[in-house]
C-alpha cells in the first residue's frame, strides 16, 4: 500500500463516514453470513463444525470477491485500481461513524430525552439498555467508543498497512462474524467459537496497541497519561476478553474514571470487573475527552505507518 492511498482512505472516512444506502461490503458480508448460518446448521452437526465451515467459507468468498474486483481494476488502468482500493479500505474503517453515532447519544441527553439516549445507546452495544440511567448511558457509551477504538479503527489501519485493502477486508469480515455469531450463550457458543477465537487472534496485537496509543494521546490532551499507563496494566487482564480490557483500561485511566461493571444482556445480567478508580462520576465532558482521544490515538497511529511505509518506499 502506498502513502498517499493510505491518508486517502483515511480522509475519505473522516470526510464521508458511512453514507446510508450506499453500497456498502461489510453489509453484503453480513448477508452472507446470515444465509450460510440457517444452510449450515440445518446440515453440518456439530454446531462447532459447522461454525468453522461458516468462517471458512465467509472467508474464502470474502478474498475471492475483494481479489476479484481488484483484478477486474487492474485491467482498466492503474488509476481505476487505485479507485477500487481506496473504495475498499474507506469501508474498513469506521472512524467518522464510531463519532457519530454515539454522539447521537450525548444530543439525546443534551435535550434531556433519557428515553431517547437509550434507545440510540442500543444501536451501538450489545447491552439491554432500557433501564440504564444517565451516568450509566455515559458509561456505556464511552466504554464502546473506547473499545471501537481498537476493532473499529486501529485495528483495520493496522491491517490495510500490513496487506492492503483485501487484508483489510479480511479483517473486517473476521469482525462481523464475531459480533454476528461470537455470542456466549446456548445458541452461539459452540457455533460462534471459531469465528469468535480468530477475532480474538487477530485483535490481540491491535488491543494493545490501542491501549498503548490512549497513553501517548493523553499527555498532549492533558489528560492523566501516567494513570492510564497504571490502570491499563493493572486491570486490562480482568476483561473476559484477552483484549478488550486494554483501550478499556486505558481510558480509564485516562479519564479519571471506573468503566465497566455489572451489564444486562438478554435479560440477564452479567457480572462484569471494574477498570479505573472511582475518582469521579462521568459527565458529557468525559465523553468529549473521550472523542479526543480517539482521534489524537487515530492520528498517531497514522503517524507511525506512514514513517513505516516511507522507510519501505
Amino acid at each position: 500500500m502506498s502513502a498517499g492511498l493510505f491518508v486517502a482512505i483515511l480522509l475519505l472516512d473522516l470526510l464521508c463516514g458511512d453514507p446510508r444506502g450506499w453500497p456498502h461490503p461489510i453489509v453484503w458480508i453480513g448477508r452472507l453470513i446470515q444465509r450460510l448460518e440457517g444452510w449450515l446448521r440445518e446440515l453440518i452437526n456439530p454446531p462447532k463444525v459447522a461454525g468453522i465451515l461458516l468462517v471458512a467459507l465467509t472467508l474464502l468468498s470474502t478474498w475471492l470477491a475483494g481479489g476479484l474486483l481488484l483484478k477486474i481494476a487492474a485491467t482498466f488502468s492503474a488509476g481505476v485500481l487505485w479507485l477500487a482500493s481506496l473504495w475498499l479500505g474507506w469501508n474498513c474503517l469506521a472512524l467518522r461513524s464510531l463519532h457519530t453515532e454515539s454522539r447521537a447519544v450525548i444530543s439525546e441527553l443534551e435535550e434531556g430525552d433519557l428515553p431517547g439516549a437509550r434507545q440510540a445507546l442500543a444501536m451501538i452495544v450489545g447491552r439491554d439498555t432500557g433501564s440504564l440511567d444517565e451516568e450509566q448511558v455515559l458509561k456505556a457509551t464511552i466504554e464502546t467508543v473506547a473499545e471501537n477504538t481498537s476493532d473499529g479503527v486501529i485495528a483495520p489501519l493496522l491491517y490495510l498497512l500490513l496487506g492492503g485493502p483485501l487484508l483489510g477486508l479480511l479483517f473486517k469480515a473476521v469482525s462481523t462474524l464475531d459480533s454476528m455469531v461470537g455470542y456466549k450463550n446456548d445458541n452461539y457458543r459452540e457455533f460462534g467459537w471459531a469465528g469468535a477465537r480468530l477475532d480474538d487472534l487477530l485483535n490481540f496485537i491491535p488491543a494493545r496497541l490501542t491501549g498503548f496509543l490512549f497513553v501517548a494521546a493523553a499527555y498532549p490532551l492533558k489528560l492523566n497519561g501516567p494513570g492510564a499507563l497504571q490502570v491499563m496494566l493493572r486491570d486490562a487482564g480482568k476483561h473476559a476478553s484477552p483484549n478488550a480490557g486494554w483501550p478499556e483500561a486505558a481510558a480509564a485511566g485516562a479519564l479519571n474514571l471506573q468503566l465497566g461493571g455489572p451489564a444486562s444482556y438478554f435479560g440477564k445480567t452479567v457480572t462484569k470487573p471494574s477498570f479505573g478508580d472511582a475518582d469521579q462520576a462521568p459527565d458529557i465532558s468525559h465523553y468529549r475527552q473521550m472523542i479526543r482521544l480517539l482521534y489524537v490515538s487515530t492520528a498517531l497511529a497514522t503517524l507511525f505507518g506512514l514513517v513505516i511505509l516511507w522507510g519501505l518506499a
